[in-house]
């Protein structure tokens, strides 16, 4: 009787051990498969980066109401439509005004007009980019801050910010 006691008692570490591998083999897998869904869900090839830079456009602004304000150039990003894009600047701290796209004239107090390589298209690309215009108001009459805030209406998120100053 105590043979068979000793080995009841060999085979049940045996067979412990044997489960606690299988158990942890399954969990492994499980954990893989999840790791792997989530990663696959969040990399869906539709991360761009967009840069941007912006430099003085004007030289000297006055008290004209249709001023060249600031220059901002694409460094970087795939092809977005004019559509899909909105230009908000502030002036030293102040109220965010949106300006009005390329081709567009409404009643914004700034403007964009494109330059580049292809102005005719509908897309700003890397290399292109825009001058920020006064349209009927005096925004800056002297050196002023401008931060420009370009945002992507469809994703609703900001894309990029840059700040310059119109020189005096």
């Amino acid at each position: 009787m105590k043979n068979e006691n000793r080995n009841d008692e060999a085979v049940s570490p045996v067979i412990a051990t044997i489960l606690m591998v299988a158990i942890t083999v399954v969990l492994a897998g499980v954990l893989y498969v999840w790791a792997s869904s989530l990663a696959e869900g969040n990399a869906s090839g539709d991360l761009t980066l967009y840069q941007f830079t912006g430099e003085d456009d004007s030289g000297n602004p006055g008290t004209d109401a249709n001023d060249y304000l600031i220059r901002i150039t694409m460094d970087q990003g795939k092809d977005i439509g004019w559509s899909a894009i909105s230009v908000k600047i502030e002036i030293d701290g102040g109220v965010p005004q949106t300006c009005d796209n390329p081709g567009i004239e409404g009643t914004a107090p700034c403007m964009l007009e494109e330059f580049g390589t292809d102005t005719t298209d509908t897309v700003l690309s890397a290399g292109d980019g825009f001058r920020i215009k006064e349209n009927g108001q005096d925004l800056c009459n002297t050196a002023c801050s401008i931060d420009v805030t370009i945002t992507d209406t469809r994703e609703g998120k900001i894309i990029d910010t840059t700040n310059d100053v119109a020189a005096e």
